[in-house]
């Protein structure tokens, strides 16, 4: 997905002026026959929200705060806890797998599922952290997404673990830019979405 970015125009010791302030250790630069070429990543300010994908959960939270997860028709004030909009997900909602999801809220957010007790160096789950919801899905999302129940639960992880990356801003832009010989910039291109900082470094290497 090509991105409208803020232009900055970043110049660095050795006196290349690129389009973006680029994180530094992501950034490599190649000398070419005709001049050189320059890729790293910046953050995207702007990501697409993975839950607008085709996902095989569904996401329901629950907090003062923050929006999060899936817009559905449940809302805190029909539950007496999260015990009985448990069963209600079982019983009503035909759920085959249910996930609970926890959200740490210290300086940023952070979501996983499972509690963060114990998780944490920090030593701060104990009062910055508590359940905000559950991830399940039922038989016909299974046979939408085309995966076993076996498979499930794997996937539903994955799909929390991207919306993680997502809420704490951990998406990156890709972007190549070229210069002649004289190190002046005669193109540029960048592609943003990519989640997770290891994953965008690989795709600098091979998607741009």
């Amino acid at each position: 997905m090509i991105k409208t970015i803020v232009k900055t125009q970043y110049i660095n010791d050795e006196g290349f002026e690129f389009t973006f302030e680029p994180i530094e250790s992501s950034l490599k630069i190649i000398k070419t026959k005709t001049g050189f070429e320059a890729r790293y990543l910046i953050q995207d300010n702007d990501p697409f929200d993975p839950r607008e994908n085709e996902n095989l959960g569904t996401m329901v939270c629950f907090h003062k705060r923050y929006t999060l997860g899936d817009k559905t028709e449940l809302n805190s004030e029909m539950f007496n806890g999260w015990e009985e909009m448990y069963d209600y997900l079982i019983k009503e909602k035909k759920a085959v797998m249910v996930l609970p999801l926890y959200l740490y809220d210290h300086s940023g957010i952070s979501m996983k599922v499972g509690s963060f007790q114990g998780y944490l160096p920090q030593g701060h789950a104990e009062f910055d952290s508590g359940q905000v919801g559950f991830i399940y899905c039922t038989k016909e999302d299974l046979k939408r997404i085309g995966i076993t129940k076996a498979k499930a639960e794997k996937s539903l992880m994955a799909e929390v673990g991207e919306y993680n990356q997502y809420i704490q801003g951990d998406v990156y832009c890709l972007v190549k830019e070229t210069y002649n010989k004289d190190k002046e910039q005669i193109d540029q291109e960048n592609c943003g979405g990519y989640y997770g900082y290891i994953e965008a470094e690989k795709a600098l290497e091979n998607e741009i």
